[in-house]
Protein backbone atom coordinates (compact mmCIF):
# COMPACT_ATOMS: atom_id res chain seq x y z
CA UNK A 1 0.00 0.00 0.00
CA UNK A 2 1.37 3.50 -0.97
CA UNK A 3 0.91 5.72 1.49
CA UNK A 4 -0.74 8.34 -0.93
CA UNK A 5 -3.66 5.51 -1.59
CA UNK A 6 -5.11 5.61 2.08
CA UNK A 7 -8.62 5.34 1.71
CA UNK A 8 -10.68 6.28 4.84
CA UNK A 9 -14.21 4.64 5.23
CA UNK A 10 -16.72 5.57 7.88
CA UNK A 11 -18.88 2.82 9.32
CA UNK A 12 -22.19 4.19 11.51
CA UNK A 13 -24.55 2.88 13.59
CA UNK A 14 -26.68 4.94 15.95
CA UNK A 15 -24.72 4.59 19.13
CA UNK A 16 -21.27 3.93 17.88
CA UNK A 17 -19.11 3.68 14.64
CA UNK A 18 -15.36 3.86 13.66
CA UNK A 19 -12.79 5.27 11.15
CA UNK A 20 -11.27 2.50 8.66
CA UNK A 21 -8.38 2.15 6.21
CA UNK A 22 -7.76 -1.11 4.42
CA UNK A 23 -4.42 -1.43 4.47
CA UNK A 24 -4.09 -5.10 2.82
CA UNK A 25 -6.93 -7.21 2.14
CA UNK A 26 -6.29 -8.60 5.20
CA UNK A 27 -4.73 -5.81 7.68
CA UNK A 28 -6.93 -2.64 8.89
CA UNK A 29 -6.21 0.18 10.76
CA UNK A 30 -9.20 1.53 12.76
CA UNK A 31 -10.64 4.41 15.22
CA UNK A 32 -13.47 3.78 16.72
CA UNK A 33 -16.45 6.14 18.06
CA UNK A 34 -18.73 6.51 20.77
CA UNK A 35 -21.86 9.03 20.29
CA UNK A 36 -23.78 11.04 22.99
CA UNK A 37 -27.01 12.18 23.71
CA UNK A 38 -26.65 15.37 22.08
CA UNK A 39 -24.68 13.81 18.64
CA UNK A 40 -21.21 14.40 19.76
CA UNK A 41 -18.49 12.04 19.38
CA UNK A 42 -15.89 10.34 21.99
CA UNK A 43 -13.01 9.17 20.27
CA UNK A 44 -12.10 6.58 22.53
CA UNK A 45 -9.51 3.77 20.30
CA UNK A 46 -7.14 4.23 17.62
CA UNK A 47 -5.24 0.87 16.41
CA UNK A 48 -2.43 0.38 13.31
CA UNK A 49 -0.70 -2.60 13.57
CA UNK A 50 2.71 -2.48 13.90
CA UNK A 51 4.20 -3.23 10.36
CA UNK A 52 2.15 -0.10 9.44
CA UNK A 53 3.35 2.73 12.60
CA UNK A 54 5.03 5.95 11.66
CA UNK A 55 2.89 6.56 8.91
CA UNK A 56 0.68 9.20 10.23
CA UNK A 57 -2.14 6.56 10.08
CA UNK A 58 -3.60 7.31 13.29
CA UNK A 59 -3.09 11.18 12.06
CA UNK A 60 -5.28 10.42 9.04
CA UNK A 61 -8.01 8.69 10.54
CA UNK A 62 -8.27 11.99 13.60
CA UNK A 63 -8.08 14.31 10.22
CA UNK A 64 -11.17 12.63 8.66
CA UNK A 65 -13.19 12.70 12.09
CA UNK A 66 -12.29 16.48 12.34
CA UNK A 67 -13.49 17.24 8.82
CA UNK A 68 -16.96 15.12 9.58
CA UNK A 69 -17.40 17.25 12.53
CA UNK A 70 -16.54 20.43 10.77
CA UNK A 71 -19.46 19.39 8.10
CA UNK A 72 -22.06 17.93 10.27
CA UNK A 73 -21.32 20.20 12.93
CA UNK A 74 -20.67 18.20 15.82
CA UNK A 75 -17.78 17.88 18.98
CA UNK A 76 -15.57 15.62 19.12
CA UNK A 77 -13.99 14.72 22.08
CA UNK A 78 -10.86 12.46 22.65
CA UNK A 79 -10.05 10.16 25.67
CA UNK A 80 -7.48 7.73 23.83
CA UNK A 81 -4.32 8.76 24.59
CA UNK A 82 -2.25 9.70 21.23
CA UNK A 83 -5.40 11.17 19.89
CA UNK A 84 -5.86 13.76 22.53
CA UNK A 85 -2.09 14.62 22.35
CA UNK A 86 -2.79 15.54 18.99
CA UNK A 87 -6.01 17.34 19.65
CA UNK A 88 -3.60 19.46 21.90
CA UNK A 89 -1.61 20.15 19.21
CA UNK A 90 -4.31 21.33 17.55
CA UNK A 91 -6.07 23.47 20.32
CA UNK A 92 -7.15 26.26 17.55
CA UNK A 93 -10.07 24.39 16.28
CA UNK A 94 -13.27 25.20 17.29
CA UNK A 95 -14.65 21.89 17.35
CA UNK A 96 -12.40 19.90 19.67
CA UNK A 97 -12.91 19.52 23.09
CA UNK A 98 -9.90 17.88 25.02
Amino acid sequence: MNDNEMTVQREDSASSGRYVIKLSPTVEAEMTYRKTDNGNMIIDHTGVPPAFQGRLIAATLVEFAIDDARCDHFKITPVFPCVVNQFRRHSSRSNIKA
